[in-house]
């Protein structure tokens, strides 16, 4: 379908000779000898682009370009105007107008100028399309799940979205805490901005903080141009910082400064940039346990952890499975053009009672497979992986294993810790150089199982009956 242009000036002849001269060129075009007459005809059929005189009797065009921003925005409009104008149509431009021609102009320079305009219309429009659909796909209706543990994730996130909070998203690995980290963003007044995400495990120590804070030409063997980092692409939106629990320790102060102070300089710059950015991040380790091992910042972790939230494993969201599985299928067998509508009834049995140690990522994985190999409109067994339903034979030494294994492993490090003690006559600094600890990593672990030296060392030393 050809675009469809209205020509808006007082000189009826002239306005009329540039109508011929686009329809020429391909081009659906009316034209109207008032700005009145120009309202009218937007508000009565489809227009894709107005091109209108600036200087008019009655409505101007400055005015009808504000009458046209207001009630139809995504509307482009060019100005003609006399060189002796240029100046006024060059504000039109910064009130809104797309761009302006001067008269006398060339009729090829006025069909690029309107080509220009509305190509960057037909982008705009296609963002917001996207836009809207990347916010509906994250929107709480479609956060598949009904298991009380999942239920109360989702009421978390309800819960801070809104708000600035950083968030500390919390879950073994496969669980889906990008989608609970852009469910944050896209239910938040930042959904219209950017949603960065950086993967702090799979950017080596020496780049880690180029990608995050950019840096200037030169700053580096191999800097030949400055380049902005994560941090300047999520200005006014929200940065994810997946795996955070295996950031260095080197790049883990200046990121504490960054998410403090709002600011921090580019490597290779002493300039500081200020920002305006939402953390969100996620581990699947435990970030307690590392500040105790000297592994993660403790001030850091404390400015990571003002919203944890934890994101169950599929092994506790009970229920769950036969609502994901049908998820992942219906998305699949779409994508491969298949007509496949569910799962047996042994095949179903056969996903509920598998424990998922790779969680919902490898349910996904199992469900494109099961796609893919199946020949018939239900999934079956048959079509599933064998692991899936094959009887496990426990081995020998199953049965020596302790029937809690924290339980077991918490005895086994008070013993060796209370060894390293004796063995070091109750000086600690010493304890924790046997066991190849730092003495702030084993104060910690003291204080967690309450060991005291001078109670546990005595009662060692006092013979029986003494």
């Amino acid at each position: 379908m050809a675009s469809s242009i209205l020509i808006v000036d007082d000189e009826a002849r002239l306005a009329e000779v540039l109508a011929v001269g686009l329809e020429g060129r391909g081009f659906e075009a009316a034209f109207a000898c008032s700005a009145d007459a120009a309202l009218g005809h937007v508000a009565a059929q489809r227009v894709d682009l107005v091109l209108t005189d600036l200087r008019m009797p009655g409505l101007s065009g400055q005015e009808l370009l504000r009458r046209l921003r207001a009630e139809h925005p995504g509307l482009p409009v060019v100005i003609m105007t006399a060189y002796a104008s240029v100046r006024d149509a060059v504000e039109l431009v910064k009130e809104g107008a797309f761009d302006y021609v001067a008269k006398p102009f060339d009729l090829d320079e006025v069909v690029t100028t309107i080509q220009r305009a509305l190509h960057v219309q037909q982008v705009e429009s296609e963002n917001q399309r996207l836009r809207q659909e990347l916010e509906g796909r994250h929107d709480f209706s479609n956060m598949v799940g009904r298991s009380p543990v999942f239920q109360q994730a989702l009421q978390q996130v309800a819960e801070v979205c809104e708000s600035r909070a950083t968030v500390l998203l919390q879950g073994p690995s496969g669980t889906g805490k990008e989608l609970f980290a852009r469910a944050v963003h896209y239910n938040s007044d930042r959904r219209k901005r950017g949603f960065v995400a950086v993967n702090c495990a799979a950017i080596p120590e020496a780049l880690l903080e180029s990608e995050l804070f950019g840096h200037v030409k030169g700053a580096f063997t191999g800097a030949i141009a400055s380049r902005d980092g994560r941090f300047t692409m999520a200005h006014q939106g929200t940065l994810f910082l997946d795996e955070i629990g295996d950031m260095p320790l080197a790049i883990q102060a200046k990121l504490l400064r960054a998410i403090q102070e709002q600011c921090f300089e580019p490597v290779g710059s002493t300039r500081t940039i200020k920002v305006d950015v939402r953390i969100v991040a996620a581990t699947h380790r435990d970030l307690r346990r590392a500040v105790e091992d000297g592994r993660f910042r403790e001030d850091l972790f404390y400015r990571l952890n003002v919203f944890p939230i934890n994101v169950p494993p599929l092994n506790q969201r009970t229920g769950d499975v036969p609502l994901l599985a049908q998820r992942f299928l219906q998305q699949h067998a779409a994508s491969m053009g298949k007509r496949i509508s569910g799962f047996s009834p042994a095949a179903l049995a056969a996903m509920e009672s598998y424990d998922w140690p790779g969680n919902v990522r490898e349910l996904q994985n199992c469900v494109e497979r099961a796609v893919i190999v199946a020949r018939a409109e239900i999934i079956d067994l048959p079509d599933l992986p064998r692991y899936l339903f094959e009887t496990r034979v426990p081995s020998a030494s199953a049965a020596r294993l302790p029937g809690d294994l924290d339980a077991e492993l918490t005895r086994l490090e008070r013993e060796m810790m209370l060894e390293a003690l004796r063995q070091s006559g109750g000086v600690q600094a010493r304890a924790a150089e046997r066991l190849g600890s730092s003495e702030r990593s084993f104060w910690h672990r003291m204080k967690k199982l309450e060991i005291r030296i001078d109670r546990h060392l005595r009662d060692d030393r006092t013979e029986p009956g003494a």
